[in-house]
């Protein structure tokens, strides 16, 4: 199945999707936009772009495992995605996915405007990549 997920953002929304077999996860797109209601349209949009049948957002957790104002954010958002979109909306724990971000664009020597951006791009292909490596091992039953 082919899945979406998001990298939400204050200004910066990353993009990342899947392929049909659910192996790997690439950069999709970046969305600037600070209104949720109007983020949610421009993302539900995109599902339908790269045929995806399922999101994956981001939960920023403190590193203490609780969740903060950024965290009820993101669980505010998956709910008003899934309601215009009705796909389904699995969470995701996002620690450190922009740090790790940051450091495989060191890698690549990305700096500048251009780092700025894919960052969250590159944060959403970590997020996705994490889940679906737990989905390979975890199957439902």
């Amino acid at each position: 199945m082919k899945i979406l997920a998001v990298d939400l953002g204050k200004v910066r929304t990353g993009l990342a999707v899947c392929d049909p077999q659910e192996c790997l996860a690439s950069p999709w797109k970046v969305i600037v936009q600070r209104r949720l209601e109007q983020l949610a349209d421009e993302v539900t949009h995109e599902a339908h772009q790269t045929q995806a049948e399922m999101f994956v957002i981001g939960l920023p957790k403190n590193m203490d495992g609780s969740e903060g104002e950024s965290a009820q954010n993101a669980r505010s958002f998956a709910r008003l995605l899934e309601e215009k979109s009705g796909l389904p909306v699995a969470m995701w724990d996002e620690r450190g996915t922009t740090m790790t971000a940051h450091q495989y664009l060191n890698v690549t020597d990305t700096r500048g405007k251009k780092r700025k951006a894919v960052v969250d791009a590159v944060a959403a292909v970590i997020i996705l990549q994490e889940f679906l490596d737990y989905r390979k091992n975890h199957p439902n039953p």
